[in-house]
């Protein structure tokens, strides 16, 4: 296959797509325990267990989609349909999962555990393809790391708009709809009102089908299988995957940067309501400082995406992820030590977010890095797959950083909306959000040190592979 400079537009419309994505895996991923504690009202060590079990079997269903989606054919592609299909059951199931039932304390787990995991098999059913197509758009490494780069960018973009919008849509809605006792709430703090909860969400989901759906328009899938695809088992497939030893690598070091992510992420509310115990909204945007901190976070996490394909051009991948990954352990480290003041904390916010946000577009650059070299040693390009294999390891990440920020929280005797914790509590927020992320941080840069597949070795699959996709025409 020739290779196709892909056009600004089909960037743009690839990027829609992890937007959407984004938008609601911030929600989940930095407000879902806050509201199944707060808002829902289960305790901190079911909810951390429930993000595990859900999760857990979910991620391995990414594996299932991923053989799936290798295996479809329509006319509008192999992974592109999936974006069309699922865009309005990703919205709808989104909004169903944060509506809370007045149901008993029994009823309301089964009723989360049956929401929160068909909301996961949406998710995989959509994201899995998505990330995919990264791979089937263009064979140039080149472009592949641009698209990865637009991905993630694009991808804090989505995250950003849904910190600006959430918490003050969600205080509208619960002033509008909710009554007194939620108008009080909204005043003390983040809103613990259901309706405004259940609506802000759900208008949030309205934006992820409209970007789905340009995702869907503007892409096209190029990159072909080189030879026939009978006789293909997915036991073949796994199998070549079990072997394939970069792989190993990758996910086992994509889950230790995943899991610095999802446990600082997740404990930021408590920690910004109880240890900073700040009280401030910014004039004309309702933004408290925990919203205020997501956005700096967010600002700096999409600097970094920006600035990662010129680095990683010049230093590798390999090294400029590693390189990142410790600065932002490091950093971390240096969070614990920081006095318990507004500037120091969105200072460090900041730095910190600027070097993880090198990481995520290098890590998906190096998967698709990883399909060319199984397709190589194989003849097969199990894109789907192997890409699934990211997102499991995205949703492993998140489900243990979850699990284990609610089975912490409960060891350090959190108390739901308690007008004061203890010090205890105050002390096991204050390493979720520092400590405990720099040591995910250590073992992410470990996993590094023996990925075999340097940007020389990689730039020579691809060039290897050309001329076999050139005989195979011939």
């Amino acid at each position: 296959m020739d290779v196709q400079k892909i056009s600004l537009k089909e960037k743009i419309g690839y990027g829609f797509g992890d937007a959407a994505s984004s938008m609601f895996w911030k929600i989940f991923g930095m407000y879902s325990l806050f509201f199944y504690t707060d808002v829902f009202g289960i305790t901190a060590a079911a909810a951390g267990t429930m993000f595990l079990v859900a999760r857990l079997w979910d991620s391995f269903f990414d594996v299932f989609v991923g053989i799936i989606s290798d295996r479809t054919k329509s006319r509008y592609g192999k992974y592109r349909p999936f974006l069309l299909w699922f865009a309005i059951p990703f919205a709808v199931m989104g909004a169903v999962t944060f509506f809370a039932p007045d149901f008993s304390q029994s009823g309301k787990l089964v009723y989360a555990y049956i929401t929160y995991s068909l909301m996961m098999i949406v998710y995989s059913l959509i994201n899995v393809p998505y990330a995919s197509l990264l791979g089937a758009i263009s064979s140039d490494p080149k472009e592949r790391n641009s698209l990865s780069s637009y991905r993630m960018s694009f991808a804090f973009i989505g995250s950003f708009v849904t910190f600006m919008l959430l918490q003050p849509m969600i205080d509208f809605f619960s002033k509008t709809f909710g009554g007194h006792g939620a108008v009080h709430a909204v005043k003390s703090g983040m809103s613990t009102s259901p309706i405004g909860w259940v609506m802000g969400v759900g208008s949030i989901g309205i934006i992820c089908v409209i970007l789905f759906l340009f995702c869907f328009s503007w892409t096209k899938e190029r990159v072909v299988q080189i030879e026939s695809e009978e006789n293909v088992t997915v036991k073949k497939d796994l199998k070549n995957l079990f072997h394939n030893a970069p792989w190993w690598i990758l996910v086992a070091t994509g889950l230790a940067a995943l899991l610095f992510n999802a446990v600082r992420d997740s404990v930021a509310i408590y920690f910004f309501r109880d240890y900073v115990k700040s009280s401030y909204k910014m004039t004309g945007t309702g933004w408290n400082m925990t919203t205020i901190y997501f956005l700096v976070g967010q600002a700096a996490n999409l600097i970094g995406v920006m600035i990662a394909p010129s680095v990683s051009a010049k230093y590798g991948k390999k090294r400029t992820y590693m390189i990142a990954i410790l600065i932002a352990g490091i950093l971390s480290t240096g969070f614990y030590f920081i006095p318990n003041d507004i500037t120091w904390i969105l200072a460090f916010q900041f730095v910190i977010s600027l070097f993880a946000g090198y990481v995520l577009p290098l890590l998906w650059s190096m998967f698709a890095d990883i399909v060319d070299h199984q397709e190589l040693i194989t003849g097969r390009r199990a894109t789907g797959l192997i890409f699934s294999s990211s997102s499991m390891s995205q949703k492993l990440g998140w489900a243990l950083g979850s699990a284990m920020s609610g089975w912490i929280l409960a060891v350090f005797k959190y108390v739901p909306d308690a007008a004061q914790q203890s010090s205890q509590t105050l002390f096991g927020e204050h390493i979720m959000i520092s400590l405990m992320p720099a040591v995910c941080c250590v073992l992410a840069f470990v996993g590094m040190l023996f990925y075999p597949l340097s940007d020389k070795r990689v730039k020579e699959i691809s060039e290897e592979l050309e001329v076999k996709r050139a005989n195979s025409k011939a």
